[in-house]
């Protein structure tokens, strides 16, 4: 096998670990909370410390999405009254979004959702030989943090 071939072998894999663990998340927070997955990291960045102002463009890059995506996912969680829309006060052209006390309060609900799917999925994928040495590196990774 070529360096590359292994590579694209690694970035499969580490797919097929992301879509698994995306997947029970989405399902547990569906069910429990009616959320999607991109719903609960705005409401998680937004209820954070670094979060209470934070610009439509910067969302965009956190979630990696487009402009317009980010848009679309920014007015559904305002109409649900789970964050508004500010204009900037030193740059009217400016947008932040800004979680509500009931985001905050869903996004509070839903963490230990979110987390309990991400502990259960992470300890479905270690029992697979292909994925073990990816968990294994998140559990390194987060050892660190």
């Amino acid at each position: 096998m070529t360096l590359t071939e292994a590579r694209a072998q690694g970035w499969r894999t580490l797919a097929a670990l992301q879509n698994r663990i995306e997947v029970k998340i989405e399902r547990a927070l569906q069910d429990e909370h009616g959320l999607s997955v991109n719903e609960f990291c705005v409401l998680h960045h937004l209820a954070g410390p670094d979060g209470p102002h934070t610009r439509m463009q910067q969302l965009a890059d956190l979630l990696v999405l487009s402009q317009s995506a980010t848009t679309r996912l920014v007015a559904r969680l305002e109409r649900r009254g789970l964050l508004t829309r500010v204009l900037s006060e030193e740059d009217r052209r400016g947008i932040y979004a800004q979680a509500t006390d009931s985001g905050r309060l869903l996004h509070d609900q839903a963490a230990p959702t979110h987390n309990a799917a991400l502990e259960s999925a992470l300890a479905e994928a270690a029992h697979l030989p292909e994925l073990t040495p990816l968990v294994q590196a998140l559990e390194t990774l987060t050892i660190k943090v």
